[in-house]
């Protein structure tokens, strides 16, 4: 048995970027970002906050979710599956990306009016 599951809370660190591929399929990434706190340590010393950014793609109904809704600086919570793909680069090397395969995205904190975005 296996499970392979993410789970995060955190902020919209870019606005979407929202591509459609064949058969009009829409796709969006954008980085996500989360902070571990930092900390006191017991010598007095104090540990810094640590931020991490991790790559979200969504598709279909949530990829167009993403470009209506979904803003930098948005605070979101996102379920979904760690997934890691390799491709070439335009110099020719090998590059691994690993991604975050949404399955939900929740939106949080309250909503503004068009007038206030």
């Amino acid at each position: 048995m296996s499970v392979n599951k993410v789970i995060l809370l955190g902020n919209v660190a870019t606005d979407p970027e929202v591509r459609y591929l064949e058969q009009n399929l829409p796709v969006a990434s954008f980085r996500l970002a989360t902070t571990e706190r930092g900390r006191q340590n017991a010598d007095g010393s104090r540990t810094p906050d640590r931020t991490e950014f991790h790559t979200i793609v969504a598709w279909r109904g949530l990829a167009e979710i993403a470009e209506k809704y979904i803003r930098k600086g948005s605070p979101i919570y996102v379920e979904g599956k760690l997934r890691t793909r390799q491709y070439n680069a335009a110099d020719g090397s090998q590059r691994n990306v690993t991604e975050i395969v949404a399955d939900s995205i929740e939106l949080l904190g309250s909503r503004r009016s068009d007038s206030q975005q």
